[in-house]
């Protein structure tokens, strides 16, 4: 399909590109970025006064297929990825089974391929069954198709098998991508420890349950010297550990999620269980270092660990509620609401975090838009419009932004050169 994108601002943060003018896609490719293309198309898109930009980069998703379908699908979850301008997912290994072996990274990648609306790439297990004992076969997911290896939803508690995984990791040039939650600190809290979990008297886990494994994390990373990226970071003493590391030469990459720059722990109040998550909200100063910490480069990327539950799994008491919320269809209009519209970035530096950021820590070869590159494309309009969650694509609905007022609507999602979303 031959695709004329006519008349909006062109912005590609790898390159530095910011201008308006036309962009001609066929093939499957971007043929052409240039002024006053007249190029016969198959389809013409009006993009004047709207943003054409590189198909977002979610390097942190959950899937839940196989096993955990009520919840979520490849086909559902990739249409809801197109319909939040993302066109790149990484899914996480904590299905059932586990993705810690080649044929299971091969069937999601068979899936995607068949059901898929967007590019699906999977992330394996670093330890059999995701249990911290026994390495996963690495090197095998590697050949199928695995990107980066997590045993995300559960740390990596034995720092013996953090170190051999990260050196193991390195001989395949993949990528380990650390969970950082000190069960022993999280002692079965549910939220975080503050003064709002005090006042609804439920158990809090502090910030060190995080910040104790991302030390020791980065500690192992500087020994080995390999590569290391750190998953949902919430934390004000997260940010400073990881700031400090880069500056001595570190290898460590990290992200964090629209919720911990959007929302703190009083969303908690009246036991809302959509503001249950893991790591969980936390205070005020913490939402300031996160925001500092992706203004002066901290933080690498944004993903939204997308994380769908069914209802039943929600409404029920806050102390037993299922940790996580939806995310691919918000994530760029709250990053234009909370970041570039409250002046902290610019929207190619928001861009950067959402699209060749991801792509270079993962060393895909995606999140550009120029010309002979994959056509991934996302043209969103930086118009107000409210958060419906009875519109999502995802099976679950379990967002706290519902009835929110934010920017950044998204029109058009390509992926491949074929139009996979249209408003």
């Amino acid at each position: 399909m031959k695709i004329l994108i006519k008349g909006g601002r062109v912005l590609n943060p790898k390159a530095g590109f910011d201008s308006v003018c036309d962009v001609f896609v066929a093939d499957g490719k971007v043929q052409k970025i240039g002024e006053n293309l007249t190029d016969s198309a198959d389809k013409v898109i009006d993009a004047t006064g709207k943003i054409v930009a590189p198909g977002l980069i979610d390097m942190h998703v959950h899937l839940r297929e196989p096993g955990l379908e009520y919840k979520e699908d490849i086909k559902s979850g990739t249409r809801a990825a197109a319909q939040g301008g993302v066109t790149s997912v990484c899914c996480m290994p904590n299905t059932l089974p586990v993705l810690d072996n080649a044929p299971l990274i091969e069937f999601v990648k068979n899936k995607a391929a068949k059901e898929g609306s967007v590019n699906v790439y999977p992330i394996g297990a670093v330890s059999q069954g995701q249990k911290g004992e026994l390495l996963a076969e690495i090197g095998d997911m590697k050949e199928a198709g695995a990107v980066a290896v997590s045993d995300d939803g559960r740390p990596v508690s034995n720092p013996v098998l953090m170190r051999h995984a990260m050196e193991y990791a390195d001989m395949f040039d993949m990528l380990v991508i650390s969970h950082c939650e000190d069960l022993n600190l999280v002692a079965g809290g549910s939220m975080n420890e503050g003064l709002v979990s005090t006042r609804l008297g439920l158990k809090g886990i502090p910030n060190a349950a995080e910040e104790v494994q991302i030390a020791r994390d980065v500690i192992l990373a500087k020994e080995t010297g390999k590569r290391l990226h750190i998953a949902h970071v919430s934390t004000a003493g997260g940010v400073e550990i990881i700031r400090q590391a880069k500056k001595q030469g570190v290898r460590v990459t990290a992200e964090t999620c629209p919720h911990y720059f959007t929302l703190t722990d009083e969303a908690v109040e009246g036991f809302d269980t959509n503001a249950k998550m893991n790591p969980p909200l936390r205070a005020q100063k913490d939402v300031d270092a996160i925001i500092a910490g992706l203004c002066d480069g901290t933080l690498d990327a944004i993903a939204t660990d997308h994380a769908p539950h069914h209802r039943d799994e929600k409404e029920v008491e806050f102390a037993v509620a299922a940790n996580g919320i939806v995310g691919l269809e918000t994530s760029l209009a709250l990053g234009v609401t909370y970041l570039v519209r409250a002046g902290h970035l610019t929207m190619a530096e928001l861009l950067a975090k959402m699209t060749c950021n991801p792509a270079d820590i993962l060393k895909l070869n995606k999140g550009r838009l120029e010309e002979n590159q994959d056509a991934d494309i996302v043209i969103f309009a930086d118009e107000a419009y409210t958060v419906d969650k009875e519109t999502f694509a995802s099976k679950s609905k379990n967002t706290p932004y519902h009835g929110w007022e934010v920017f950044g609507r998204v029109d058009c999602t390509i992926c491949g050169g074929k139009v996979v979303y249209e408003r």
